[in-house]
């Protein structure tokens, strides 16, 4: 084996990661009508586990019903449907790994056919392709509101057997929404100064550490940096991360970026190093002052594809879990190979799924093709997550247009299946 990737990794709380590997959330758009998980989210997740990654997190599972990501995502609110939660929980630990729930809330980005209201802390909109509808900011009901829906749908997990629970604080996010000066205009105590600006988040955390008590994994998934002008910067995070480690956390995955910003679909900001490029993970040189000051185990997703390039992250103590995403979803066997040496580099499919070269690819300067691009890519993703819910293999030869239409429909047709089934 690969002493370094096969290594355990014992928590604060008690609980041992059999091994460094980690699956990081990926939307899956797989619940019913109503946001229950269903047998395509057991089918997929089992075949995860089987693959051998010691610690999978689902996709973002909403805390509240009226606010989604995407249609199709599953909803945890109450206990009415945990039978279904308790399966998937199973399911999802069949080889003796962990499989922890995501939960979050959207925020301003919560697509206008969900929902064209939505809550934020301030009235800032976010305008991509008239997509968002403005926000209400969120008055003390509201926010205290966040606060109790995530100690709840927390409890609900451990309560249907899922090994641990990590709560969204990234990508933009309602709660990466209130640590940015940019989306968070407020005058009172969730506003102004970083303690302030942190205080939603760490209430959370230290509420749902006394719901779900001391020996329950908790993770925190935070921005690196917003990547924007005037946003959440390094050096924050910084010190949101010492503070989230005082509140008891046990695990933080570092990522990057904001729906305007969109350093979580591989796009690497401009403030990235060439040498951090080369080095294939996007944020480690953000996560090793970031492990330093907060003294946590940390996670990095984004980037990693080579073996040698993980083992040299765990084995110089830069990273404590390597985070993959994408390509579990066209190699979903690739930590079992990864740690036993059958396995050097990780399929990239990025560099090939562009319309083609020059001004057609992925550093186009033309707007509707940086968005075909990668709404392309995501939507190839997407897709091959469909099929493997459905018992079946990958489809690699699925090119960039297919699958942004493929994307742009699918979500469509989710929409509005939500929309009749809530009227």
């Amino acid at each position: 084996m690969t002493d370094s990737l096969a290594q355990a990794l014992p928590l604060k709380c008690g609980a041992t990661l059999p091994n460094r590997l980690g699956k990081s959330a990926m939307t899956e758009g797989l619940a019913d009508a109503k946001g229950r998980p269903t047998p395509a989210h057991n089918q997929l997740y089992k075949t995860w586990a089987e693959g051998g990654t010691g610690l999978l997190l689902t996709g973002n599972i909403m805390i509240d019903g009226r606010y989604l990501e995407r249609a199709g995502n599953v909803v945890l609110e109450n206990a009415d449907d945990l039978p279904l939660f308790e399966a998937w929980a199973k399911a999802a630990q069949s080889n003796d790994n962990h499989c922890w729930v995501q939960l979050s809330h959207p925020g301003r980005q919560c697509p206008r056919l969900v929902n064209a209201h939505p809550l934020s802390p301030s009235d800032v909109q976010l305008d991509i392709l008239s997509n968002f509808g403005k926000p209400r900011p969120m008055d003390e009901a509201d926010i205290l509101d966040v606060i109790q829906r995530f100690v709840t749908s927390a409890s609900l997990v451990k309560q249907a057997g899922f090994k641990g629970v990590q709560i969204h604080c990234a990508h933009g996010y309602l709660l990466s929404q209130f640590l940015s000066p940019n989306t968070n205009k407020r005058q009172d105590k969730w506003g102004g100064s970083l303690e302030n600006r942190a205080r939603i988040i760490r209430e959370v955390i230290r509420q749902v550490r006394k719901a779900v008590g001391s020996e329950y994994p908790i993770a925190v998934k935070l921005n690196s940096a917003d990547f924007q002008k005037g946003g959440f910067t390094l050096e924050e995070c910084i010190q949101v991360a010492s503070w989230l480690t005082e509140d008891g956390i046990d695990l933080l995955e570092i990522s990057g970026g904001t729906y305007e910003q969109m350093s979580l679909l591989g796009v690497e900001a401009t403030e990235v190093r060439e040498s951090t490029r080369r080095r294939e993970a996007y944020f480690i040189e953000y996560a090793e002052q970031i492990k330093a000051s907060a003294q946590v185990p940390v996670m990095i997703t984004g980037g990693f594809r080579s073996r040698e390039v993980m083992q040299s992250a765990i084995e110089k103590g830069e990273v404590d879990v390597i985070g993959l995403a994408r390509p579990l979803c066209t190699q979903t066997d690739c930590s079992a190979q990864l740690m036993n040496g059958t396995l050097e580099q990780l399929d990239d499919y990025e560099q090939k799924l562009v319309l083609g070269k020059g001004i057609w690819g992925n550093n186009s300067s033309l707007d509707i093709v940086k968005a075909i691009n990668g709404f392309g890519q995501v939507g190839f993703y997407y897709w091959q997550i469909i099929l493997l819910s459905k018992g079946l293999k990958p489809d690699p030869s699925l090119g960039v247009l297919k699958s942004f239409f493929k994307h742009i429909t699918n979500d469509f047709r989710l929409a509005m299946r939500r929309k009749r089934a809530m009227k």
